[in-house]
């Protein structure tokens, strides 16, 4: 598609006041941004717009400033993708105000593939670098797009993290202009993830990064990806309004949990207790993907899949194949559990468990619960 044929579009989003959620009610109404710079006064207002948004629609002065983004656009180099295009995320797609217009640079084919976002604090401790490094880089080695907001401390680490796996793949999301490198020290990193990833935003060009567009910029990290992990957080962190919001979606939420002294644990460990899934590695979060997601990040070959099979089978003792079966992926079971299930004796059923965990089987979580682990 020409630029020329963006020019709409960017004139909505330049609109003064105008905002995501009201540009796409304009749109589902009226078909068209065409349609909506063409609309009557009494029209737009009976979409109950603010007097001097509507007034600013019809002034046509936003497609005047448009005419200048484009040519601002065509300068810097970057692509623009609406979401009435199949590119558009197809998840993002789905939030209750999705941003109509996307600013990019790098790989747009990178946006609509399945992806999980890696969020934390500005000020990481050094186990926080370490563990959002370790994950972005698991996660992205098994096919997983990793997304974050380009920040200082852990967004950072995650992108790096995923940007050093063989066949890793970011997405860098901004609360700035697509042309501002904030912060700067990240501008290697930009470059980076240009040419290995992909950058966007919603805001026009130049745009600052001002403390308000971070929000904004949130529900479009939690929007595009199947889950978001926190990894490091202070109570009042965006990275628990980040959370919040991925919850609304209906995304999965994941917390790495932190020593509860330090203030940056605060976040991961609240969401846990609230209910987010504990995370201590990345098999923790393909657990929870839908199955078949998981299916296709992990295609199997049913002769490679039988020999698979044949192999698991004869590892396992007797005693160890009657407490796998009981057990599955989801749904923790007590020991107390097991040994009425199984028939076994509590000494059999420990012995059995130890060597399923040594052989990273099964695991062990709080209060002698086991699970499943994914083959």
């Amino acid at each position: 598609m020409e630029l020329n044929q963006y020019l709409g579009w960017l004139a909505l989003a330049l609109t003064p006041g105008l905002g995501a959620r009201h540009a796409g009610k304009l749109l589902r109404e009226l078909g068209s941004p065409e349609a909506i710079f063409a609309a009557s006064l009494t029209t737009l207002e009976s979409f109950r717009l603010p007097s001097a948004v509507a007034q600013a629609i019809r002034s046509q002065k936003p497609l005047s400033d448009a005419e200048k983004e484009l040519a601002g656009i065509r300068k810097n180099g970057c692509a623009l993708l609406h979401w009435d295009e199949p590119a558009y995320p197809q998840r993002l797609r789905e939030i209750y105000d999705p941003p109509p217009l996307l600013y990019v640079r790098g790989n747009p084919e990178l946006l609509d593939k399945f992806s999980i976002s890696i969020v934390g604090s500005r000020r990481p401790t050094p186990y926080g670098v370490q563990m959002s490094e370790r994950l972005a880089r698991d996660l992205a080695e098994r096919g997983l797009v990793i997304v974050s907001g380009l920040a200082r401390g852990i967004d950072s680490c995650a992108h790096k993290g995923a940007l050093a796996a063989a066949r890793g793949a970011t997405v860098g999301v901004l609360g700035a202009g697509i042309d501002v490198v904030y912060p700067k020290e990240n501008k290697k990193l930009f470059a980076q993830m240009e040419e290995r990833g992909a950058i966007i935003t919603e805001f026009p060009l130049g745009s600052f990064p001002a403390p308000q567009n971070f929000p904004i910029r949130n529900r479009v990290i939690a929007g595009m990806a199947l889950g978001v992990v926190v990894v490091e957080g202070a109570q009042y962190s965006g990275s628990l309004i980040t959370s919040r919001l991925a919850m609304e979606f209906g995304r999965e939420v994941f917390g790495v949990p932190g020593n509860v002294t330090q203030p940056a644990s605060f976040g991961p460990n609240l969401l846990i207790k609230q209910g987010a899934k504990l995370v201590t590695g990345w098999e923790d979060v393909i657990e929870e993907l839908p199955t078949e997601i998981r299916a296709q990040l992990f295609p199997v070959e049913p002769s490679s899949q039988q020999e698979r099979a044949a192999l698991f089978e004869a590892s396992l003792s007797e005693t160890e194949r009657t407490l796998f079966a009981l057990l599955n992926t989801d749904q923790a079971l007590h020991v107390a559990e097991l040994v009425e299930q199984s028939g076994l004796n509590s000494s059999e059923v420990l012995a059995a468990l130890f060597e399923l965990e040594m052989k990273n089987y099964v695991r062990q979580l709080p209060g002698k619960n086991f699970v499943k682990v994914l083959l």
